[in-house]
């Protein structure tokens, strides 16, 4: 999916850290740091530490982080640059959300967003290349590890392609919208397996971030006149399903272990995963992402 030709995005909407803490052991994050990941996200704890036992650790002498934010980027940077598609892409998601949610009956916030290298702390914990991108209700702020889309193509399997990083930022995006509506409250996300509040949270961001898809090529810029996005392409789409295919649950487990255990689950299926995904981005509507309904699943 591309930016619109005259689109312009303000600098200072997404902040940076950039840092080193050293080279993680073997190179690159293993199928450990992918299932450490997992528990992480399930249970609010850093198990960093375990990643960096067993592959070695950070080496000495810790590189002072750098703070900033990424700076005004012109459409064809974000075409060509991720740093610049990160920020893009958060400013398209303000303004559909910001549109979307009180034509609802909801009010609207947006979320910080942190794009980080090495290591940062959160109001969830530390985050690092282990624990991959997430949304912190706490922090009410997406952090995203930009190195994580290599890791979707090389160790995940998924194609690549900028709609399939833009549906990663588009379904941490929609646990704020979460957060604003009251299910992250209501959910109870320390539960595990295919019925679980985990599960159902997880797909409904999916299904948002599929009903964002939809809707971007039509939502106008109001600083340029011109929309965000152009249409997208059936190869653009099939990178964004391939993306969610490679992180459904059963996919990454018969990665790491070569089984599969329903009962674990918190992020759903590689099928389900998909199917919210095309729920969203075909129906188009919040009602049409109701996971918590008992018979949506």
């Amino acid at each position: 999916m591309t930016f619109t030709e005259g689109g312009s995005f303000e600098g200072g909407r997404v902040k940076t850290s950039r840092g080193r803490r050293g080279a993680v052991a073997g190179g690159g994050v293993s199928l450990l740091a992918i299932a450490v990941y997992l528990v992480s996200q399930l249970t609010g704890v850093d198990l960093t530490p375990v990643v960096d036992a067993v592959q070695g650790g950070a080496a000495p002498g810790a590189v002072q982080a750098t703070e900033g934010t990424v700076a005004t980027c012109s459409a064809a940077d974000a075409n060509s640059q991720r740093d610049c598609r990160l920020s893009a892409t958060v400013y398209a998601l303000d303004a559909y959300w910001g549109q979307t949610l009180p034509a609802n009956g909801s009010s609207f916030s947006q979320p910080e967003v942190y794009s980080f290298e090495s290591t940062m702390s959160t109001g969830c914990g530390t985050a690092s290349a282990s624990t991959g991108p997430f949304y912190c209700p706490p922090d009410q702020a997406i952090y995203i590890d930009l190195g994580f889309y290599d890791l979707l193509q090389s160790q995940y399997g998924a194609s690549g392609g900028s709609l399939a990083e833009m549906y990663v930022v588009a379904h941490e995006y929609g646990h704020h919208i979460q957060q604003i509506t009251g299910v992250m409250d209501k959910a109870n996300r320390r539960g595990a397996g295919v019925d679980s509040d985990s599960v159902k949270a997880e797909l409904q961001a999916d299904c948002y971030a599929g009903l964002w898809t939809g809707h971007a090529a039509t939502v106008v810029d109001p600083k340029t006149g011109v929309t965000f996005l152009n249409p997208i392409t059936q190869a653009e789409l099939s990178d964004a399903l391939s993306a969610a295919q490679a992180v459904g649950d059963d996919h990454i487990q018969q990665q790491s272990s070569g089984g599969v255990n329903p009962d674990t689950w918190t992020h759903g299926s590689s099928a389900e995963r998909e199917r919210w995904f095309m729920t969203g981005y075909t129906q188009g509507t919040i009602a049409s992402c109701d996971t918590f309904s008992a018979s949506s699943l």
